[in-house]
């Protein structure tokens, strides 16, 4: 979800507000997820790079994710939506780990939508974590040190049962992986957007997925 900062720069807004504005995309993102039948979607919300922002920004992003999260709890819940997050988030403070454990909780049963927000997280380091809680798992059972596989880790990724996306869409017209998800991205399919995160609207969302199926199809028909 890029592009929020400049998104408000070019407004001669705040930075915060992009963020604001940003929020109604993944709004619109979700909607669009939970009305087409697809079953997952993962938001890069707060990487851990971005605990190296300024702290004034920092301390607002969080505060906006609390609300975030405490306004959308109701409709997570009405609408039959799982929430999940992902990264290292014993970083978070108290109060937002609070209310996400909470909200996990409270929503584990969903199941037309699994919404997962990757909080303070980074790809290495999930990879990193992985090989360290498959290590520290088997010393707890006094099982003695082996190589890893590529399905031992892939057991102890942060939400391990989420299946590999299908398709990873980066926003703002910036073409990397940002390390987002990059041992379950292996096989993903990859769009590149212009368009800032706020200017994301559902109906380019919806547009992307279109491309994108109408390039399986096309592919599955040439084979």
């Amino acid at each position: 979800m890029d592009g929020n900062g400049r998104w408000a720069r070019r407004r001669g807004l705040p930075r915060i507000q992009g963020h604001r504005a940003g929020v109604k995309s993944a709004r619109a993102a979700m909607e669009v997820c939970r009305d087409q039948g697809i079953a997952y979607l993962t938001l890069y919300t707060f990487s851990l790079e971005n605990w190296q922002r300024p702290p004034a920004e920092v301390d607002e992003l969080m505060r906006l994710l609390h609300r975030y999260l405490s306004r959308e709890a109701k409709r997570l819940a009405e609408n039959r939506i799982r929430f999940r997050a992902l990264g290292r988030l014993d970083l978070l403070p108290p109060k937002v780990r609070a209310k996400v454990a909470e909200i996990t909780a409270a929503t584990a049963g969903n199941e037309r939508l699994n919404l997962c927000l990757a909080l303070s997280y980074g790809g290495r380091a999930e990879i990193i974590d992985a090989i360290n809680s498959h290590a520290a798992e088997r010393a707890a059972c006094g099982i003695p040190p082996a190589p890893i596989t590529a399905a031992d880790l892939a057991a102890h990724l942060y939400a391990p049962d989420v299946p590999p996306p299908d398709l990873m869409i980066r926003t703002s017209g910036e073409k990397r992986l940002s390390n987002f998800l990059l041992w379950e991205s292996a096989h993903t399919r990859l769009a590149f957007v212009d368009d800032l995160w706020p200017d994301f609207t559902a109906r380019r969302f919806s547009a992307v997925l279109d491309e994108e199926r109408a390039g399986r199809a096309a592919g599955a028909g040439a084979a």
